[in-house]
């Protein structure tokens, strides 16, 4: 890094030839924070003045490479009644931080934030309350990181009519699923390791259960596809129950287990339906959905005109979302030297939103074998009007914990659960069955 102490009292990011400044105040002093105003500092040509930092304990966050014009605050009256006109939040958390970011814009002040659960949440309900009060909020470090996808959609891609939207959101997943199947590691295992690294929080439920990347989902859907859907109607499955073994199976049928965030809208007789979820799926070798490792994030949007188009990269991290920080800090300080009020989003649809895909089915099962069992399993699937495609079965495994696969040709998600609820009551299940789709 640039030392940046030798700047003295100078204002951040203040420039030389008399541009007019613009006036920044930090929520936040983390991670993303810190890194944020490492930008502002470091970065030239830019008139950007970071001006406030508020976070709790400020005596505690102090450092002696802002300079001294930096105001550190504990009170948000502080931000609210100064001359500062953009606002960013990276605090996370619902509240405050909601109170906070109304409050912001009501007082004539645009608003950056990298909160997804927010933004998932009260997203429209904030946009509307910018729009009337003729400011901006955005939040592109919301989605994918230090990934441009938001922008992409928002404007890079406005001249399509998207309907498709799918991708790897999580990067926490995808890591702790990549080394599942590259050292063929206990999930447990993995998930501490994830832990070690810092990939992971002390408590990874939001990540593995898939409740981080419905948050992203559901904005993806909004900015988009342009449905106005709550995260909580969208399923979210975990990836706990993933095991090596299912590597191995996976990759005789030329896939791999990522998990899939997927949103795609269709126009059925009774209205616009989202098909949509989040959770462990099986995509082909060859997609670039399998390509992704480690901690790395990927969207793939699809339309009408323009077809397939990918976004990749660093999903995660102080420095990747603090570039999309500043990326939306420089989009709001352009507009507003030109004198543009907030842009109006076209209408948003209202869909019933829906979990049930017609795809093909991996069901992995651990058994205490016997004889009869597949002819068991195949009388429940087929009084449910379920197809069996094939049947695998490692070798050399212990009889009392034997695993085994079987795919099914294409049908409706709700006939294989109303089929598994009666197969995982079966006194020779060891353990309920693991279903993923196909994709």
């Amino acid at each position: 890094m640039t030392a940046v102490s030798k700047l003295g009292s100078t204002a951040v990011g203040a420039k030389n030839d008399g541009a007019q400044n613009c006036n920044v105040a930090l929520l936040g002093f983390g991670t993303v924070g810190s890194s944020v105003a490492r930008i502002l500092c470091e970065r030239s040509n830019t008139h950007l003045r970071l001006t406030h930092v508020l976070n709790r304990n400020v005596a505690r966050k102090k450092v002696d490479w802002l300079p001294s014009s930096v105001q550190w605050t504990e009170n948000i009256d502080d931000v609210l009644s100064s001359d500062v006109e953009i606002v960013v939040e990276v605090m996370g958390g619902l509240q405050p931080t909601e109170d906070w970011i109304r409050r912001a814009l009501e007082s004539g002040k645009s608003v950056v934030t990298a909160n997804k659960q927010l933004i998932a949440r009260c997203g429209p309900e904030l946009i509307g309350l910018a729009r009337r009060m003729k400011q901006q909020i955005h939040f592109g470090a919301s989605v994918a990181g230090g990934v441009p996808v938001i922008s992409g959609l928002h404007e890079g891609l406005a001249g399509d009519e998207l309907f498709k939207i799918c991708g790897i959101l999580n990067g926490t997943c995808n890591y702790i699923l990549s080394q599942i199947e590259s050292n063929g590691i206990p999930f447990a295992t993995a998930l501490r390791e994830a832990q070690k690294l810092g990939f992971a929080e002390a408590d990874p439920t939001e990540d593995i259960d898939g409740l981080d990347a419905r948050a992203k989902l559901t904005i993806l859907a909004r900015v988009g596809l342009h449905c106005n859907v709550r995260p909580e109607s969208i399923v979210a499955r975990s990836i706990s129950a993933i095991d090596s073994v299912d590597f191995e199976y996976a990759n005789q049928l030329g896939c791999t287990i990522r998990q899939i965030s997927w949103a795609e809208l269709k126009a059925e007789p009774k209205g616009d339906c989202l098909f949509a979820a989040v959770q462990p799926a099986l995509v082909e070798l060859s997609s670039p959905l399998a390509r992704v490792e480690g901690s790395q994030n990927l969207v793939m949007a699809t339309g009408t005109y323009g077809g397939e188009t990918v976004f990749g990269g660093h999903g995660a991290g102080g420095h990747p979302t603090a570039v999309a920080v500043v990326s939306d800090i420089l989009a709001i300080a352009r507009a507003k030297q030109a004198g543009m009020s907030y842009a109006g989003q076209p209408l948003e649809k209202t869909p019933t939103v829906t979990a049930e895909f017609t795809t093909k089915h991996y069901l992995r099962f651990l058994v205490k074998d016997r004889p009869g069992i597949i002819a068991s399993l195949a009388t429940i699937l087929s009084h449910c009007g379920i197809n069996i495609d094939s049947v695998l079965q490692k070798p050399a495994c212990p009889k009392s914990h034997l695993p085994f696969l079987i795919t099914l040709e294409e049908c409706k998600a709700s006939l294989v659960e109303q089929a598994l609820q009666q197969i995982n009551s079966l006194d020779f299940m060891v353990q309920p069955c693991l279903h993923l789709p196909i994709l």
